[in-house]
């Protein structure tokens, strides 16, 4: 039997995890949130949240990979024998499967994007965004070539291995995704009427201060860590021992919140210079951004530039939703590596089909008045995920021992104290109350 494989560096991890944990989350969702509700006011939240609850879970995920040296399920069964606790890596499982089948989905429709980008087909006084995002997601044929491909694109990275798949796209991958953030967010301040974007992002409006800002911000930190869903216990198994994770759990949380914040820094500028509304909702990227950039010079080269990084951040974070299904069904045997990467991405783009075609053919089949595919969000991120971190939370807490758990941090004993107090009371409470509102709303 092989042995495990392993990240070779400590930057590869903190990429790879911090490629998982930002994705579309801060791409797409966090600019939307943001604009719907009162900007700076949420961005405060954001980062407080992030930092205060999101970071110690993600911390809390990293010690029993780590521990464990093995998928979520194993890991779980070695820290915790003849106790039901591996059902917490079986629901990481099934929920990072779920959320690929619809993931793979929108990652379809920007590689749709970025075809129409690439032959000069997003330009042109003609074109009606609008309409034109309607076409694509009402296409049968189109969504599931574009699904396929994606799905495609992922296998190919997650069948290469942890050093020479995941490792590499990642240490490739979001460099690459930095510097077109960069470069979009200097064009996006260089534009006259710019600074009313950078007002709307950091000067407050207290008006926004309330309980319900407070949960959407608390949910996205949740949501844009990746945590409950057991990719950081995956990809922490794949670390030596003797790393820090409590330093590489900080170096992730701080991208996160850098990149959203490059994001609203590359499209709230150049929205209200040109005039529109940040209130846009999730159409944002897909219907604004290609209305805005047409009309800004080299529009069209900022548009490939932004679909490109799109997909690489979308990729990141598919690659890891995989994996944590590929990783939990071979173990030790990676000599079963390809196969199962194929087996499995096939079985997930299968289940994603009626996502993909839930704004067409099968727009009239709705779960509690949602579509199939709004319906697989709803249950993977404001139910599946909130009960996976409140029982992670629940076991680093109260399962470790308070000294084997201070062992495996290996940090100051003021900052541990504040950790364990995080993940025993006041994080489970926050996630009830995120889960709750949920499930009434």
């Amino acid at each position: 039997m092989a042995s495990r494989e392993h990240f070779t560096s400590k930057i590869g991890f903190i990429l790879a995890a911090a490629g998982s944990a930002i994705g579309i989350g801060a791409i797409w969702k966090f600019p939307y949130m943001v604009g719907t509700n009162g900007g700076s006011v949420f961005i405060l939240l954001f980062i407080i949240c992030t930092l205060l609850l999101g970071l110690p879970i993600l911390i809390a995920e990293f010690m029993i990979g780590r521990r464990g040296q093995a998928g979520a399920i194993q890991s779980f069964k070695k820290q915790a024998p003849n106790r039901p606790w591996f059902l917490v890596g079986w629901l990481g499982v099934i929920t990072s499967g779920l959320i690929l089948s619809f993931y793979s989905v929108v990652g379809g429709w920007i590689l749709s994007y970025l075809m129409r980008a690439l032959t000069f087909r997003l330009s042109g006084q003609s074109v009606d965004f609008s309409q034109l995002f309607q076409q694509v997601i009402e296409n049968p044929i189109e969504v599931i070539i574009a699904q396929g491909a994606f799905m495609l694109m992922t296998l190919l990275i997650v069948q290469a291995g942890v050093k020479d798949g995941i490792e590499v796209a990642s240490k490739w991958m979001m460099p690459l995704l930095f510097v077109f953030f960069v470069l979009l967010c200097i064009r996006s301040l260089t534009l006259e009427g710019a600074m009313e974007g950078v007002r709307f992002m950091f000067v407050p409006d207290w008006s926004y201060f309330n309980g319900e800002t407070f949960l959407l911000a608390l949910g996205q930190a949740f949501f844009s860590l990746s945590v409950g869903i057991c990719i950081m216990i995956t990809y922490a198994s794949y670390l030596p021992k003797e790393e820090n994770i409590v330093s590489s759990g900080v170096n992730v949380a701080t991208m996160n919140i850098i990149i959203s914040l490059l994001a609203g820094l590359v499209i709230f500028p150049a929205v209200f210079a040109l005039g529109y509304s940040p209130a846009e909702g999730p159409g944002l990227i897909f219907m604004m951004i290609p209305a805005v950039f047409e009309q800004l010079p080299f529009g069209q080269i900022l548009l490939i530039i932004f679909f490109i990084l799109l997909l690489f951040a979308t990729i990141t974070s598919a690659i890891s939703l995989l994996e944590v299904v590929v990783s939990n069904s071979i173990g030790e045997r990676t000599h079963l590596r390809k196969k199962a990467s194929w087996l499995f991405a096939a079985i997930i783009f299968i289940v994603g089909l009626p996502s993909a075609l839930s704004f067409g053919v099968l727009s009239n089949i709705t779960f509690f008045d949602k579509s199939i595919f709004d319906f697989m969000d709803y249950l993977t991120n404001s139910i599946a995920m909130p009960i996976g971190a409140l029982l992670i939370a629940w076991f680093a807490g109260y399962h470790y021992q308070k000294q084997l758990a201070q062992q495996e941090l290996q940090t100051a004993p003021l900052l541990f104290t504040v950790w364990y107090a995080i993940v025993r009371y006041i994080a489970p409470i926050a996630i009830i109350v995120i889960l709750v509102r949920g499930i009434i709303s």
